[in-house]
């Protein structure tokens, strides 16, 4: 898989073909610990670049550093990954009439959640989220921080009471993984399920 550093890039106000086949993805990365998450999401979805129209991508400022603090390295994005700045508000996901089908946050920090959760659209990452939610399209939340205060568990069921998913990191051990990869593919595989998108992976029962 070829892949280049990271480099924000500006959006354009050009229209966008858009496949009835394939569907539109928004991936933010936030500054919660689990960066490895995001890394193999990425990965992930541009093996599966043929049910995809479109990925945009953004990450917070601190999602850069601890990317770099648990991976070693700056962010690697593959190829095709369309990446914005995080106040660029000109990013076509910023507006429903896009029609990006679906917003993955991860990992998505308490913090994020919380400004999504009340409506705060201070970035392009809780804008984003925002307008997934009012256009009733799927926003799936990756979070990952343990334990949970009675804040954290009241946001999750505000954002699931406005349509969002909560999808914790919280890898399953029956596919008998064996190494921390294959631990995170667990929940890698069941957000790309989640969001609707056909994916060769290990089923319980088959």
């Amino acid at each position: 898989m070829s892949s280049h550093s990271f480099s924000p890039i500006s959006s354009n106000l050009n229209p966008d073909k858009m496949s009835q086949s394939k569907i539109k993805i928004v991936v933010a990365v936030t500054g919660a610990s689990g960066s490895i998450y995001a890394k193999l999401l990425l990965e992930r979805l541009s093996v599966l670049s043929e049910h995809i129209d479109e990925i945009g991508l953004v990450l917070s400022d601190n999602a850069k550093t601890v990317w770099n603090h648990e991976l070693g390295k700056d962010p690697v994005i593959p190829e095709g990954v369309k990446v914005f700045g995080k106040n660029d508000f000109y990013a076509p996901f910023a507006s429903g009439s896009a029609k990006y089908t679906c917003m993955i946050i991860a990992p998505c920090s308490m913090g994020t959640m919380a400004r999504i959760a009340s409506g705060m659209s201070n970035d392009l990452i809780t804008r984003a989220a925002d307008v997934i939610l009012k256009e009733r399209r799927k926003l799936i939340l990756v979070t990952r921080d343990t334990p949970l205060s009675l804040i954290h568990i009241n946001n999750m069921k505000t954002i699931t009471e406005a349509g969002g998913i909560i999808c914790p990191a919280s890898p399953s051990f029956y596919s008998n993984p064996k190494n921390i990869e294959e631990a995170v593919m667990t929940v890698i595989n069941r957000v790309i399920d989640l969001a609707g998108i056909e994916n060769p992976s290990y089923r319980w029962g088959n």
